[in-house]
């Protein structure tokens, strides 16, 4: 092996440090892809002058590697917030879940908080209305009526005077059913659109030129489900990926107005009427009653019963506890230079590694284990798996085909039961 001079070693090192700070940079903040990009082309190098080099080389690098990251994790500085005193935020579905509580948590800190509810005189309304300060504001809105999103906007001015609005959180959405994309009612479809995609544009279009006066900020819960495709979640994550192309595409136009646009994909939470038995159930009766009977009996009511209990017990073990995403919403708000996205809960961020950076074989599995468990086969596939060992065992097994067959026909009927 020939000898390295000293400048090649200052300036391994120097590369060490830098790629070693720049993968720290990119686990810790998920920034978006060009710092990534920068992080790989340099370790590509490092990896590529080493190939020709042996293994102590290869360890000295690992070591340095390390030290950058200790280093720049060190030495970053506290982040400096943005005082909240005298910051008028608007917040959408109040009601209950992320909404509720991220009112009641920018109230706390100082805000001036306009929180929308669906029904003022409902629990979540009355609630916040005995625990927040004089400052908060309760504005009627189903953001599916521009009407109404008009008469917020108007009373929200009226209070504010001539001040802008320094914070939109667009928290408002439902998920109206859960089940395979081919048994989701077109009604399903529309529902999520209606509510999650036009009714969060609807309401951002009404306030942005009350934002763009104060140079504010657009903090917006989505899912990962916009991003990733979810068993048995196609209408909520597509209306959640419209959702996303649409802030994503506002984040870049809005750049040369000062408005800084971040969104939050939170793990699953026990939130809105996710954990509400009656509600699931009637959904359920109302897509029996709905879907032909053609699909009802490839599939099997058996197989959507199913789906229902599987849902219904992920909801009850969903987080209850929403602090880390109201923590995110406060960091969208204050932060100096905010994230343009923030993983909010255990486990998300590891979920986007595996689905950007593995093989869809892996990253298929992964979400198939991740959420909704399935043990049943569509009925028609049992059936057909049923034939086929019949078939099967008729070619193997021609002198005792007889019993075999007895047995399968009994199997077949367990399976239908």
């Amino acid at each position: 092996m020939e000898d390295y001079t000293l400048p090649f070693w200052i300036y391994m090192g120097v590369l060490a440090v830098f790629v070693g700070g720049a993968m720290k940079k990119v686990l810790v903040s998920h920034i978006g892809a060009a710092p990534t990009l920068v992080a790989w082309l340099g370790a590509t190098v490092l990896v590529e002058r080493i190939w020709a080099f042996c293994l102590p080389a290869v360890l000295v690098l690992a070591l340095l590697c390390l030290a950058g990251c200790l280093y720049s994790a060190r030495n970053a500085p506290p982040p400096a917030t943005l005082p909240a005193e005298g910051k008028a935020v608007v917040i959408t579905g109040c009601d209950s879940g992320f909404g509720k509580a991220t009112a009641k948590c920018l109230d706390d800190l100082g805000f001036e908080v306009f929180a929308t509810v669906l029904d003022l005189s409902g629990d979540g309304a009355r609630e916040l209305q005995r625990t927040c300060s004089p400052r908060l504001t309760l504005l009627q809105v189903d953001i599916t009526q521009p009407q109404q999103v008009q008469q917020a906007l108007l009373d929200t001015k009226a209070k504010l005077g001539l001040r802008g609005l320094w914070g939109l959180v667009n928290n408002a959405g439902v998920c109206v059913n859960f089940g395979d994309a081919e048994l989701s009612l077109m009604s399903n479809y529309r529902g999520c659109m209606e509510i999650n995609f036009f009714g969060t544009v609807t309401v951002t279009k009404a306030f942005l030129p009350l934002l763009r006066q104060a140079k504010g900020r657009i903090v917006t819960i989505s899912s990962p489900s916009g991003d990733q495709p979810f068993p048995c979640l196609a209408a909520y994550g597509a209306s959640k990926a419209a959702l996303n192309l649409f802030i994503n595409t506002l984040r870049h136009e809005l750049d040369p107005w000062g408005i800084r646009v971040s969104t939050i994909l939170p793990s699953s939470y026990k939130t809105g009427h996710a954990s509400n038995h009656a509600y699931w159930e009637q959904q359920y009766k109302h897509l029996l009653q709905n879907l032909s009977p053609s699909l009802l009996e490839e599939y099997g009511e058996d197989y959507i019963t199913e789906t229902k209990d599987l849902f219904q017990n992920f909801a009850k073990t969903a987080n209850e506890d929403l602090s880390p995403v109201t923590r995110t919403v406060v960091q969208a708000l204050l932060a100096p230079r905010p994230l343009v996205r923030y993983y909010a809960g255990p486990g998300v961020g590891l979920m986007y590694f595996i689905y950007n950076y593995l093989p869809f074989s892996i990253s298929d599995k992964f979400l198939q284990k991740l959420f909704v468990k399935k043990k049943l086969m569509p009925r028609a596939l049992r059936k057909q798996s049923g034939l086929d060992i019949n078939l099967h065992h008729h070619h193997h097994h021609h002198h005792h085909h007889h019993h075999n067959n007895n047995n399968n026909n009994n199997n077949e009927k367990k399976l239908d039961d």
